[in-house]
């Protein structure tokens, strides 16, 4: 009896792994008994014990797992809860002269007012008393008061933003990859061509390695620094800095809490990539050597290219999903005609209210092109209705008194008086909302495991890869042949301590670099 519930709206989540981090270390806090995070829709849903802890402080606790965290007032209550905005309040007295007159009133089972915000949070019986009563009585105290805006926009599912931001990584990525492509694709010709002469025209290792340096990209600018490696590292850069930069941020946020996602593993690979290259170009130039180092800068922008589509054609599909859900939404009425009529449905007066003040049993007026802002059953006039956002029937229905109306539904010709049957979350679509938002929330058995999976497999793939350096330096040194079988094409002139270490590194950044957009992470 003592568990709440409550909906958070989270922004900033990527991948399964977010949801994980998030579920994880939120099931851990005391007072919270259960939690559900729902990518698509960004909604958390959790269940507390408000003795213990408040929505404000689980938003904040996920605020501290570096996401975008906001408590949705309203959301998933259904009728009997209002709030309100009271003004006119000065001191503590004015507090309680509300409250002490709500609870008096049949009907109001609970009331709080808040003087620091103005606010006022009211549980009601619907049978009994409805919000415009509840709204009267305020005003007969001498407070002007006001419904708390509901978010009617839908903004939260917007992933324009996003898909810009991704969208431009990409393109960022494209722009310097494609000619680190093709540097790698001619070195490659170029190679394959060398040892098929050394092969058919039996050239000595000598000569090999004269054609080798006469390419013109393995031309030495510097002693060490070949116009190979120097564009690759020219186009290296903006990548890393600007193509990047979005993984760096996300991937900092989750090392800060101590976490690992997807962004740390793309980062560790990308930069351990570049770093190792860079590091062994200064080694060559201060060593001056005559043969040009292998380096590792077309691994950033290949993997950032990918790894950016993928980000970018998930928010697009995200952004299709929730399209939907928003389109939904807007369907709904904003405002409703309320009429008061007297003796043989004489029309005495008509009020514009907002549809959250509806209340059952009121005589809601729909006139020509005016959307049912509730479910009703109509009392007086005959008109054309467009049901088609509920039934598909592309056709109008005739509507005469004695038949239903769906709330979002559009009166086409005649205008109509109903009697209101099922408002605010009871209404048909409020309903239809609300099921396709719980659709988005719930997960199928296979994706909580997958999600349960990717929280270990960051450190797991780092390990692995740990292991990797460490191994092959071990049978480097143990048994030098094992190296020199599987390192094809290095260079004779340089140690084989060096041999050994350079391709300890290449195997454990494969590794990384491989784990980095696998299919789990991708999917």
């Amino acid at each position: 009896k003592t568990i709440s519930k409550c909906y958070v709206q989270v922004t900033g989540m990527t991948c399964a792994s977010c949801v994980a981090n998030i579920e994880r270390n939120l099931r851990r806090e005391d007072g919270i008994h259960s939690i559900l995070v729902a990518l698509m829709a960004g909604k958390a849903e959790v269940r507390y014990n408000p003795a213990v802890i408040h929505p404000s402080a689980i938003a904040e606790l996920i605020r501290e797992l570096g996401f975008g965290a906001t408590v949705m007032e309203n959301c998933g209550e259904g009728d009997g809860i209002l709030e309100l905005v009271v003004r006119g309040m000065t001191c503590a007295s004015c507090v309680h002269k509300i409250e002490s007159t709500l609870m008096k009133t049949n009907g109001v089972l609970y009331c709080s007012v808040a003087l620091a915000t103005n606010k006022a949070h009211i549980k009601y019986d619907p049978e009994i008393i409805g919000p415009r009563d509840v709204i009267q009585v305020i005003k007969d105290l001498g407070f002007t008061t006001s419904l708390v805006k509901k978010d009617r926009s839908a903004s939260h599912l917007d992933h324009k933003q996003e898909i810009r931001q991704w969208k431009r990584s990409f393109v960022v990525s494209l722009v310097f990859c494609i000619p680190v492509m093709g540097l790698m694709i001619y070195m490659m010709v170029m190679d394959s061509q060398l040892s098929d002469a050394h092969a058919h025209h039996n050239m000595s290792d000598k000569e090999v390695e004269a054609l080798h340096s006469s390419m013109v990209l393995e031309y030495q600018l510097l002693p060490g620094l070949s116009v190979m490696n120097f564009l690759s590292f020219l186009l290296c850069v903006p990548v890393q800095m600007f193509g990047g930069w979005h993984f760096y941020i996300q991937a900092y946020k989750a090392l800060k809490h101590k976490t690992a996602n997807m962004d740390v593993l793309i980062v560790l690979a990308t930069s351990i990539a570049f770093v190792y290259s860079f590091v062994i170009l200064l080694v060559a130039m201060a060593e001056k050597a005559k043969v040009n180092p292998v380096t590792f800068f077309d691994t950033p922008p290949m993997l950032f290219v990918f790894i950016s589509l993928g980000r970018w054609l998930e928010h697009v599909a995200k952004g299709k999903t929730s399209e939907a859900l928003a389109r939904l939404i807007s369907l709904q009425a904003t405002e409703a005609t309320i009429v008061t009529l007297g003796p043989d449905n004489v029309l005495l007066s008509e009020e514009q209210v907002d549809v959250e003040l509806v209340q059952r049993g009121d005589i809601v007026k729909v006139i020509p092109g005016g959307k049912f802002p509730v479910d009703g059953r109509v009392i007086e006039g005959h008109s054309m209705v467009d049901e088609s956002l509920i039934t598909g029937e592309a056709m109008p229905v005739t509507k005469k008194p004695g038949n239903t109306v769906i709330a979002g539904s559009i009166n086409q010709n005649g205008s109509l008086l109903i009697s209101a049957t099922h408002v605010g979350a009871d209404t048909t679509l409020s309903q239809i909302v609300k099921l396709v938002e719980e659709a988005q929330t719930s997960k199928a058995p296979i994706q909580q495991f997958a999600d349960k999976l990717s929280g270990y497999f960051v450190p797991s793939i780092v390990a692995v890869s740990v292991v990797t350096l460490f191994a092959w330096i071990i049978i480097g040194f143990v048994d030098f042949e094992i190296v020199e079988k599987y390192f094809l094409g290095y260079n004779k002139s340089i140690s084989a301590a060096e041999v050994i270490i350079r391709f300890a590194f290449q195997a454990s950044i494969t590794v990384l670099c491989i784990a980095c957009p696998c299919s789990l992470g991708l999917a």
